[in-house]
């Protein structure tokens, strides 16, 4: 079997927190029922539903046991068979960070039961988490037999990776960072696989800080080329790329290569529209959104929630006086949580927006008539950027992937949700997340499904 690992939002570890380590301090047991995302980097359970095992139910409840009704599980087991989705043990140790004999043996004989029930190709798993909402795991064959998990991922206000420490040595280059922000955040970024969508205005400083702080890998989404109209916005783009009409996804890697620092890179020139892109940004970590198309940015807020990544959306405005001048020179960075509120809760799009700018892109004849009855309202196009604010905005976002990876703010990551900052009006503030958005948290963690997103015109692709 393909490298597996687990990921669940912040909130959902929250809740196993206060069923697993209950006043008593004896052992509790719950399940979780997990879609899965496969790709050639392996395979993710993407928790979507958290089911307690009430304390009542089990016969037995001691500080190092717990036995509980397997008939509990029949139902659930029905319904990810159904679904193909995976089903999670999930138990608590005070102390002991490992899997004991005890569970070995209770693992062994409950999951082939589970297997034999299920008509799918799901993997099955069984987690052990510790009082410090740190998690191992492994799957757990149709023959009995255990796979370690890859790694636990919890996705929340904290960007937490559970996963074997490989303590490999730091390379020079690499030294100012692990100075900083330590060598565990140092290997992880290293371990890290992230999207980025747009590779203009924000996008090209976003890869461009993503790669001298040593990621990975970097997936850089972008259907466009280098137009001389956008070469003073776009970082390691040349006169001879625009006349060479070089895609700027291309121009983007080149100039990562470039550096020498290990990052690998994938040059996608793609719509985020094509089923391709989708794919490859949802075996990631991490995305980033770079983009001003209304539509896109609603892609990509639904995306992160059918698979549970944490998303930076960037966001640039500066408007012109009319006069030779500006009246606003702004720009913002959210960072949406899987199950928390969205772009259309936080009302940064609309429903109607998203309609709209798909109907300008997939059907522009129509938006035009449409336009000119006064049927819709149009959508902006060519916003003014400079690269100065394009370069700040930027800066916020790679800040925030490390404040949440390495917690280093005197205040929790929790009141950062949004980051505002007015150049023109010295304003620099921030809020905390609001209310889940009942529209795209209802798709979280479902990960794989046909046709992808639930959004039909990625059926074709």
């Amino acid at each position: 079997m393909s490298r597996v690992s687990l990921t669940m939002t912040g909130a959902q570890r929250e809740m196993l927190m206060n069923h697993l380590f209950p006043p008593d301090h004896r052992e509790a047991v719950a399940i979780a029922l997990c879609g899965t995302a496969s790709s050639p980097h392996g395979r993710k359970l993407l928790v979507h539903r958290v089911i307690p095992v009430p304390h009542t139910l089990c016969s037995v409840r001691t500080v190092d046991q717990v036995t509980w009704p397997t008939e509990f599980l029949v139902p659930l087991i029905d319904e990810a068979s159904r679904k193909n989705w995976s089903v999670v043990k999930i138990h608590g140790h005070d102390s002991y960070k490992g899997f004991s004999t005890t569970d070995d043996n209770s693992d062994t004989q409950l999951f082939p039961s589970i297997y034999a029930w299920d008509e799918g190709d799901a993997a099955h798993a069984s987690v052990v988490m510790l009082r410090d909402g740190s998690a191992i795991g492994r799957i757990v064959t149709a023959a009995g037999e255990f796979q370690p998990l890859y790694q636990v991922a919890v996705i929340g206000d904290d960007i937490d990776f559970y996963a074997r420490s490989e303590d490999a040595q730091v390379p020079e280059f690499g030294t100012r960072i692990a100075q900083s922000f330590g060598a565990g955040t140092f290997e992880r970024l290293r371990k890290l696989r992230v999207a980025v969508v747009g590779a203009s205005g924000t996008g090209s400083p976003v890869i461009e800080q993503l790669a001298r702080n040593c990621v990975g890998e970097l997936v850089i989404v972008d259907p466009d080329v280098v137009e001389v109209k956008n070469l003073n916005r776009i970082l390691n783009a040349s006169l001879q790329d625009a006349v060479d009409g070089r895609a700027k996804v291309e121009v983007a890697a080149r100039a990562v290569r470039n550096m020498g620092l290990g990052t690998k890179v994938q040059p996608l020139q793609l719509s985020l529209f094509d089923a391709n892109a989708v794919r490859a940004v949802a075996s990631c970590d991490v995305v980033f959104g770079c983009m001003d198309s209304i539509d896109g940015r609603f892609l990509l807020n639904k995306l992160a929630s059918f698979y549970l990544l944490p998303y930076f959306d960037l966001g640039v405005k500066l408007v012109a006086d009319g006069r030779g001048g500006v009246s606003q020179v702004a720009g913002s960075v959210h960072y949406l949580k899987p199950g928390g509120s969205s772009l259309l809760s936080r009302h940064v799009i609309s429903l109607e927006q998203v309609r709209v700018a798909g109907i300008k892109r997939t059907e522009p004849e129509r938006y035009k008539h449409e336009l000119q009855e006064g049927y819709i309202q149009g959508i902006e196009e060519d916003r003014p950027a400079v690269v100065q604010l394009n370069s700040l905005i930027a800066s916020l976002a790679v800040n925030e992937l490390l404040a949440r990876l390495h917690p280093f703010r005197l205040d929790p990551n929790s009141d950062f949700a949004i980051t505002r900052v007015s150049i023109s009006h010295a304003i620099w503030d921030h809020e905390p997340d609001g209310d889940p958005c009942k529209v795209i948290s209802r798709h979280l963690g479902r990960g794989d499904t046909w046709p992808l997103l639930d959004w039909a015109e990625l059926s074709a692709s």
